[in-house]
C-alpha cells in the first residue's frame, strides 16, 4: 500500500518550523548589556548566554541529524520543538542568572531544526521539488534574521526582555501546530532501522564542546593560558579520535566517507570558512551601529533601531534563494558557491573602505546577504546530490555544525582584535573596526580564490 502523498503545504510548513531556528538565534547578541544589568553579572559573564546556547547547538546537532534519517522524523521534529518552547519560558521566567542559562541551553536544541526539516523535504517532497525546498531551507536562518533582530532591538528598546522570549515561545508553539497539521504522520517505512552510534556521538559530543569553549572565552581567559591551550589540546585528541571510530563503524553517526566526495567536500570547507569571515562582517556592522558617534565610525543607533541594520541583509538572502530557483535551471551547482562567494567578497571590500554612513551599512549588509543566501542554497544542494536519502541529515547536519564553528572563529576573531584596539571611551577605535574588516576581506578573497580554483580544476576534468 502506497503512502499518501502530501499536500503542497508541507514544505510552507517545513520553513516556518525552520523559522524558530533565526527568531531563537536572534536572543542573543543585542540582549548581553540588557542580560548583565538586569541579573547583575558582568558583561563577560552575560556572554555566557550565547557560548551555552552555541555549545549545546553544536553537541546535539549532528546527533538530530543522525535521528532524523531514522523512521520517527515528525515525532524528533516536535519533540524539539517542545524542549525550545520549554527553554524559551524558563528563560522568560528565570529569576537568577543560572535558571536563565538552563534556558538557553534548552534553546539550543534550534540549530537542529534546519537539518530535520531538510531531511522531512527530502523524504516527502516530490523529485522535481526537492531541490528547490532544500535550498529554500537552508537559508531560512539567514532570511529569519531580518524578522528576528528588529523584533528583538524593538523590545529590548520598548519592554521587558522578558516579551522577547515569550515571543519566541509563542512562535514556537504555533510552528509546533503547523508541524503537527502538515508533515504526513506515522513513522517513515523507507527509513532504515540501525543502531545509534552512541560511542561517536558521546566523542563528537565532547570534541566539539572543547573547541567551542577554547574559542568563546579564549579572548577572556588569554589566548596563551592553561585553560584555552588544554580546551584545543582536549578538542585535538578528541576529534581525531572520532574520525578514527567514525571510519570503523558499520553506521556511523556521520559517514565521513561520503563526505569525502568532491561535491560535500567543497561544500563543507565552504561553509566553515564562509560562515567565519560572515559572521565577522555581521557582528562588526553591528558594532558600528551601535557605537556613537565621537569614535569616528560609528552611526549612533539606539537598540530599537539597531536591529533593523540585519533587515538588508535578510532581504537579499531571501531575494537571492528565489534567484537561484531559476539559475538552478540554467547553471550548476558548484558555479553558485563562486558566484556566492564573489558577492559576500564585494561586500566586505566595500564595508573596509565605506562604513562610517548607515546607508553604506545598509548596502553592504545587502550584498552580503545575496551571497550568503545564494552560497547557502547551493550547499545541501551539492551534498543532497551525492549523498543517500538515508544520509542525508547527518551530512547536512555536520555542514550546519561547521557554519557554527565558523562562526564562533568568526567571533573569537572579531572580538580578539577590537579588544586590542580599545580607544578611551571603551569602544573599539577606528584602526581596531578597519584591521577587523580587511581580515574578513582577506578571508573572503581566499574562499573566492579556493573556490575559482576548484571550479577551474572541475572544468579541465571534464574537458
Amino acid at each position: 500500500m502506497s503512502e499518501p502523498e502530501p499536500g503542497g503545504q508541507l514544505l510552507p510548513a517545513l520553513i516556518y518550523a525552520a523559522l524558530s531556528t533565526a527568531i531563537v538565534s536572534s536572543l542573543g547578541m543585542l540582549l548581553v548589556p540588557t542580560i548583565s544589568a538586569e541579573f547583575h553579572v558582568s558583561i563577560s559573564a552575560a556572554q555566557w548566554m550565547l557560548t551555552i546556547n552555541l555549545l549545546v547547538g553544536a553537541i546535539v546537532t549532528p546527533v538530530m541529524g543522525r535521528l532524523s534519517d531514522g523512521p520517527h522524523k515528525k515525532r524528533l521534529l516536535v519533540g524539539a520543538l517542545t524542549i525550545i518552547l520549554v527553554g524559551s519560558a524558563i528563560a522568560a521566567l528565570a529569576t537568577n542568572f543560572a535558571v536563565f542559562l538552563i534556558g538557553r541551553a534548552l534553546q539550543g536544541l534550534s540549530y537542529g531544526i534546519v537539518p530535520m526539516t531538510i531531511a522531512l523535504a527530502r523524504r516527502y517532497l516530490p523529485t522535481e521539488k526537492s531541490t528547490r525546498g532544500i535550498a529554500s531551507l537552508s537559508v531560512t536562518v539567514s532570511t529569519g534574521m531580518g524578522i528576528g533582530y528588529p523584533l528583538t532591538g524593538l523590545i529590548a528598546g520598548s519592554l521587558d526582555y522578558q516579551f522577547a522570549f515569550w515571543f519566541a515561545a509563542l512562535f514556537v508553539a504555533t510552528a509546533m501546530v503547523v508541524v503537527i497539521v502538515a508533515v504526513p504522520s506515522g513513522p517513515d517505512t523507507q527509513a532504515p532501522r540501525v543502531r545509534f552510534d552512541v560511542p561517536g556521538a558521546t566523542v563528537l559530543a565532547f570534541g566539539l564542546a572543547a573547541l567551542l569553549l577554547g574559542v568563546s572565552e579564549g579572548e577572556i581567559w588569554g589566548w596563551a593560558t592553561l585553560p584555552t591551550l588544554s580546551c584545543f589540546a582536549v578538542a585535538i585528541i578528541l576529534l581525531t579520535i572520532w574520525v578514527l571510530l567514525e571510519l570503523r563503524v558499520k553506521h556511523p553517526l556521520i559517514n565521513l566517507r561520503v563526505l569525502r566526495s568532491p561535491d560535500a567536500l567543497v561544500a563543507n570547507l565552504t561553509a566553515i570558512t564562509l560562515g567565519t569571515v560572515m559572521y565577522m562582517v555581521l557582528s562588526i556592522g553591528s558594532i558600528i551601529a551601535q557605537a556613537p558617534s565621537e569614535t569616528g565610525y560609528g552611526v549612533a543607533l539606539p537598540v530599537f533601531w539597531a536591529g533593523f541594520v540585519m533587515l538588508p541583509f535578510s532581504v537579499g538572502s531571501f531575494l537571492a534563494n528565489r534567484l537561484v530557483r531559476h539559475l538552478t535551471k540554467r547553471i550548476r551547482m558548484t558555479t553558485l558557491l563562486p558566484l556566492g562567494a564573489t558577492l559576500v567578497t564585494a561586500s566586505s571590500l566595500l564595508l573596509l573602505f565605506a562604513h562610517t554612513q548607515l546607508w553604506e551599512i545598509l548596502v553592504g549588509m545587502f550584498v552580503v546577504g545575496m551571497g550568503v543566501g545564494t552560497t547557502y542554497a547551493a550547499m545541501p544542494a551539492l551534498i543532497a546530490r551525492t549523498v543517500a536519502t538515508e544520509e542525508l541529515g547527518s551530512a547536512v547536519s555536520f555542514n550546519q555544525v561547521l557554519r557554527t564553528v565558523g562562526g564562533s572563529f568568526g567571533s573569537a576573531i572579531s572580538g580578539a582584535v577590537l579588544a586590542a584596539h580599545l580607544g578611551a571611551d571603551g569602544h573599539p577605535s577606528a584602526d581596531g573596526i578597519f584591521l577587523a574588516l580587511a581580515i574578513s576581506a582577506i578571508g573572503c578573497v581566499a574562499v573566492l580564490i579556493g573556490l575559482l580554483s576548484d571550479r577551474a580544476r572541475g572544468s579541465r576534468t571534464a574537458a
